[in-house]
C-alpha cells in the first residue's frame, strides 16, 4: 500500500513506510520564479507529462539531483513540509522500488520551508545545504 501522509492509500504496488516530514523538490530558478508570480507551483515539464510532481526524500535527493540534473546550472533546492499536503501527497516505488514522494496537484508556496541555490561543482556535481 502506498504511504499518504501516514495512512494507507489503495495503491496496491507500493507499500506503507514512515514519512519524511520534510521533502525536497530540484527546480530550474525560472520555474520557481513564475511558480512566485503564480503564488503556487503547478510542476515542470516532466511532472505535467507524468501526472504528478516529483519530490524526493533527504536520503533520495543528492541521488536525484546526479541521475536527473547532473551538469545543469540554475538549479534551486526547494524544501516542502509534507503535513501541509494532505492526501494529495502519495508514497509510491520508482522504477526501482523505492518509494518516492509524489504530489498529485499544485504545490502551494505555504507549504515551502526555504528555498536555496544549488550550485555547480566544476565535476558536474552539485554543492547541497545541510538537510533535515
Amino acid at each position: 500500500m502506498a504511504a499518504v501522509c501516514g495512512k494507507a492509500s489503495a495503491s496496491p504496488d507500493a507499500e506503507e513506510r514512515p514519512l519524511s516530514s520534510i521533502i525536497y523538490k530540484i527546480v530550474a530558478d525560472d520555474l520557481w520564479q513564475e511558480a512566485r508570480k503564480a503564488g503556487v507551483f503547478a510542476g515542470a515539464p516532466v511532472d505535467h507529462a507524468d501526472g504528478f510532481i516529483h519530490f524526493s526524500t533527504a536520503s533520495q535527493v543528492i541521488e536525484t539531483a546526479a541521475r536527473h540534473f547532473a551538469g545543469q546550472n540554475g538549479l534551486l533546492l526547494v524544501a516542502v513540509d509534507t503535513a501541509t499536503l494532505g492526501e494529495r501527497l502519495v508514497f509510491e516505488p520508482s522504477r526501482g522500488g523505492a518509494l518516492f514522494p509524489h504530489l498529485y496537484g499544485t504545490l502551494p508556496l505555504g507549504a515551502v520551508l526555504w528555498e536555496r541555490p544549488l550550485p555547480l561543482l566544476p565535476d558536474g556535481t552539485h554543492q547541497f545545504p545541510e538537510l533535515s
